[in-house]
């Protein structure tokens, strides 16, 4: 699989289907597993491109802290290695303060689909999130955190399957501070006028991390941003209701 590199820090990532990109960018501490469900569902009718932030995954773990702004740099470097001079970005949490950035400093951005995010981190604790991956227990316990009570008691077989890839997947715990330090340094509240590509702002009304409030004011300062709530789902809303965020994915593309 390809891997580039951006001032020695190696970047893993993988592309399939073909067609314009969908460049997936992914949420504090999580491995490239969290987006699964949607490179399945967008690898036909595009090209999917799947990258382990800097810390996750198969990519470098430089030590910290991390900024936005380096995230966005390793985003353009992948992108560049894969000959892929735009794309319709998809960020989560972090990867969509990532993705926010990138659309403001790059003509590289067709369209942004921010799940579980914000324009700005201040006053968001995180830790609830962190999982050791070393630690079943652990793991299980940060995902009562991102998921809700009712997804985790009806799909056991799911949780244990996803404690099992972040146990392979996640990032350590110094490389966990080091992107939540991304999250809490970033604002870019006031210059979402400037964001004039389309915009889906996708968020779970049960996100106990992520206020949905700063999300509703997030798609109504993008100027082409529209908001979609998702009853009852948590933060990681696009593992939870995947066939709801898939299909106003897919929509929202065909329309772009």
């Amino acid at each position: 699989m390809p891997t580039t590199s951006n001032g020695g820090v190696d970047l893993y990532y993988e592309t399939a289907g073909t067609g314009d990109t969908v460049a997936f960018v992914g949420d504090v501490g999580y491995g490239a597993w969290q987006w699964g469900w949607q490179h399945a569902a967008v690898a036909g009718p595009y090209e999917s491109l799947v990258a382990d932030l800097r810390g996750a995954g198969r990519s470098d773990a430089p030590s910290g802290p991390y900024t936005v702004e380096d995230l966005s740099d390793d985003l353009t470097t992948i992108l560049s290695d894969a000959g892929v001079r735009s794309a319709h970005v998809v960020g989560a949490g972090l990867g969509g303060m990532v993705a926010l950035y990138t659309a403001l400093d790059t003509a590289r951005v067709d369209s942004l689909t921010l799940v579980g995010t914000a324009a700005r981190g201040d006053g968001l604790d995180l830790e609830p999130l962190w999982g050791a991956p070393d630690d079943k227990a652990d793991l299980e316990r940060s995902l009562g955190a991102g998921l809700s009570e009712q997804f985790v008691d009806a799909h056991p077989d799911a949780v244990e399957q996803i404690v099992g890839w972040r146990a392979a997947e996640d990032a350590s715990r110094s490389a966990w501070e080091a992107q939540a330090a991304a999250v809490a340094d970033f604002d870019v509240s006031d210059q979402l006028y400037e964001i004039t590509v389309p915009s889906l702002v996708v968020h779970g009304s049960a996100d106990a991390v992520w206020p949905p409030a700063r999300a509703e004011a997030l798609a109504t300062g993008l100027p082409r941003g529209t908001y979609r709530e998702i009853d009852g789902a948590g933060h990681l809303v696009h593992v939870e209701a995947s066939r709801r965020v898939n299909d106003d994915l897919l929509g929202f593309l065909a329309d772009v």
